[in-house]
């Protein structure tokens, strides 16, 4: 038995080293987010396109993207690009930033997730959260719209 395995080899989690982990692929991920949207937004535009809409929904332990909707400008809808563009990705646990080539319906999917894990890790969990992302392709911005659902529960016990 290792100092840092309890009698039935669990292994036990240092807060401390956990969090200097956390923080630090933290920190990569806000690294790659620049150059990646950049990618994405010069696809987008060179495509014509004003706005990006992602509908997500998650609870009971999954979630996943419901629908993604593309404009090129008040009530023209189009379609994404077939082109495929390459992200940026970090992975938990790893210093290494790896390099993808992804059609850009997968590189929204991809960078919509990892935004979601990034801000609201455990989004798809116990009742969950829904939401929506907007890609505002002049501004280049991305807005996350995110309702987590809250259950609650009051006990009230009287013994006369």
């Amino acid at each position: 038995m290792t100092n840092n395995d309890t009698p039935d080899s669990t292994p036990v989690i240092d807060p401390t080293s956990w969090l200097v982990q956390d923080r630090e692929f933290q920190q990569l991920c806000e690294s790659i987010r620049p150059e990646n949207k950049a990618t994405l937004f010069d696809a987008l535009a060179q495509a014509g396109i004003a706005t990006v809409l992602v509908k997500f929904d998650g609870y009971g332990d999954s979630g996943q993207i419901e629908d993604i909707s593309v404009h090129a400008g008040p009530d023209i809808a189009i379609n994404l690009p077939e082109g495929c563009i390459e992200i940026a990705r970090v992975q938990w646990g790893s210093r290494e930033i790896s390099r993808q080539t992804l059609s850009v319906k997968d590189a929204i999917e991809h960078l919509v997730y990892d935004l979601l894990e990034q801000t609201h890790g455990g989004w798809e969990n116990n009742e969950g959260a829904y939401g929506d992302f907007l890609f505002n392709v002049a501004e280049r911005t991305i807005t996350l719209d995110y309702n987590e659902r809250i259950e609650t529960s009051e006990y009230t016990q009287h013994v006369f």
